[in-house]
Formats: C-alpha cells, sequence, structure tokens
C-alpha cells in the first residue's frame, strides 16, 4: 500500500502564522505537525509516500526528510499549485498510486490511540473500493458526516450539513484501491472550482464499496487548522508525553520499531539532535531496544 499525505493549501485560518510558511510545518508541542500524519501511515505498515505541497514549502519538506531513506522510507514530494480540493491529490498522486491500493491522510490531522495502528491494518487488509473512518463529535455540521442505519452500516454521506443525521464525523484518513485515480478524474469540480473527497465516497458507496469503520472512545483526532485546535494538539501531545514517558509522531523511533531502519541508525540520528530531549530520547530508545521483549519491538499496537 502506498500513502500520499496532502499538506497544501494556504492556511488562511491560521494566518498571520501562516505567512511564513506551510501549516503543516507548524509546531505541534516538539516537533512539525507533518510528523504526526506521516507516523500514522508508518506504523499501519506504509514505508512509500507522496508528500504534495505549494511550490514554495516542499523545499522545506524535503530538507525535513530528504528522499526518506534516513528513515529506511521513500519519500516523493509533488506541487499542487493551488488548492483544487482534497481529490486533486489522486489526480497529482497517479503516476505514485501506479492502480495499487493507498492511504491519503491530510497533513493537519493528528490521530492517537492504541488500537489504531491494528486497526488500519486489518482495513487495509479487507479494503474492497474504500474505507473511511467514523469519529463521534459534538458538533457534528462542522464535518462531513456519515450516515448510518439501524445497523451501523453506511447508507449516506453528507458535507457540512444543517441538519446532520447522525454525530459519525468523517476524519482526514482514507483507504482506497488504485481504481479511485479513474474516479477522481471523473469528477466534476465544485461551485468552488474543488474537486470534493465526498462525491468519490459517494461514487464508492454507490458501487456498494465503501465500508465505514467506527474510531472508539479510546482514539483522539485533532485536525490542527486554527489557532485554538493548534495550541490544544500542542497541549495533548504535551500532556500524554509526560504521563507515558513516550513520544507522540516520533518518526525514527517508529521506524525502528517497524523494522524499517536499524537501532544504530536511530541511535546515529540521535546523536545529531543530542542538544535537545528528543534527540536524547531516541539515543535511549535505540540503546534499549536489545532488551524489549520480541512482541515489543514490531508492536501490533503503539501506546
Amino acid at each position: 500500500m502506498r500513502g500520499i499525505i496532502l499538506a497544501g493549501g494556504n492556511g488562511t485560518r491560521l494566518l498571520p502564522l501562516s505567512s511564513v510558511g506551510s501549516k503543516q510545518l507548524a509546531p505541534v508541542y516538539d516537533k512539525p505537525m507533518i510528523y504526526y500524519p506521516l507516523s500514522m501511515l508508518m506504523l499501519a505498515g506504509i514505508s512509500d509516500v507522496l508528500i504534495i505541497s505549494r511550490p514554495i514549502d516542499l523545499p522545506q519538506f524535503r530538507r525535513l526528510f530528504g528522499d526518506g531513506s534516513r528513515l529506511g522510507m521513500s519519500i516523493d514530494y509533488a506541487v499542487q499549485e493551488e488548492p483544487r480540493g482534497i481529490a486533486d491529490a489522486f489526480r497529482i498522486g497517479a503516476t505514485h498510486i501506479r492502480g495499487e491500493h493507498n492511504a491519503l491522510i491530510l497533513g493537519d490531522n493528528l490521530f492517537h490511540g492504541a488500537n489504531l495502528p491494528s486497526l488500519l491494518r486489518r482495513s487495509a487488509e479487507r479494503l474492497n473500493g474504500c474505507v473511511l473512518f467514523g469519529h463521534q463529535v459534538s458538533d457534528p455540521e462542522r464535518f462531513g458526516i456519515a450516515e448510518v442505519d439501524e445497523r451501523g452500516r453506511l447508507v449516506g454521506i453528507e458535507e457540512k450539513p444543517a441538519r446532520p443525521r447522525s454525530n459519525l464525523a468523517i476524519p482526514g484518513l482514507y483507504l482506497f484501491d488504485g481504481e479511485v485515480v479513474d474516479i477522481a478524474k471523473r469528477l466534476t469540480p465544485s461551485a468552488r472550482g474543488e474537486l470534493e473527497i465526498t462525491d468519490v465516497l459517494k461514487a464508492y458507496l454507490d458501487e456498494g464499496r465503501a465500508d465505514l469503520v467506527w474510531l472508539g472512545r479510546g482514539v483522539t483526532w485533532l485536525d490542527t487548522g486554527t489557532h485554538e485546535s493548534l495550541l490544544e494538539a500542542g497541549l495533548f501531545v504535551r500532556d500524554v508525553q509526560r504521563r507515558q514517558g513516550t513520544r507522540l509522531g516520533c518518526v525514527e523511533e517508529i521506524a525502528m520499531h517497524m523494522g524499517f531502519i536499524s537501532p544504530d541508525e536511530c541511535y546515529r540520528m540521535g546523536t545529531e539532535m543530542r542538544s535537545s530531549p528528543y534527540g536524547r530520547y531516541l539515543m535511549t530508545c535505540a540503546h534499549s531496544y536489545d532488551r524489549l521483549p520480541a512482541s515489543a519491538r514490531v508492536p501490533e499496537d503503539w501506546p
């Protein structure tokens, strides 16, 4: 399965902060925002990722990740000249997808939950069309909403409805088969000139090939697209890290546990940042890796 991170857009809700660079490079506590969606793809077992962003921002992403080889991955880049909707990612990423199953995650979405990695992997194994996820929210009118029947099966999708038929919001994380590229190419842009992800999901639903997976109460989902939500996400990451003694979205540690890189490689990257708590944390993780039980080295679930 291939991964795509859509990190475009002008971030107008974050002005003036976003006037100096991509919002996906803004800090969420101790690391750039994009670390969190990238780590989610990695925990799903994906090592081949395309980052889509504005021309002005791509050099900074390249500086951050390079070609991905330091993480034992392949990371490529593509330009989105101007915001044209989430589904535009499939047109831009057609060559990257190459007819294979793929996961799309928005660059300003943060997920956390112990069962998420295994949930994503199981969903990918059963993929037959597309998988979207449902997360209960108190303000469903702000989101795309999944409508379900009395048995919990997906029967409809609404985009920011005035009178929502459920409180199941659809987060910015989706799994698709390779046909998504052709479906996206057939879409008619909205009145705003955008290719709506809702239209892609509805196309699969009409074919009977859209599955809804509910994210349980143990899953946290944060959209960091506003000043308030950005602060909330930073405080959430700080509190979890303080209490658990682990770091969320730590891509180097995850690469080691997933077997993408060796403990020595993880330790070496830690030494390059040894003046920061983040670097020293990597060194400690790599040093103690051999003392972990085998079941914890490539975890089925992740704290």
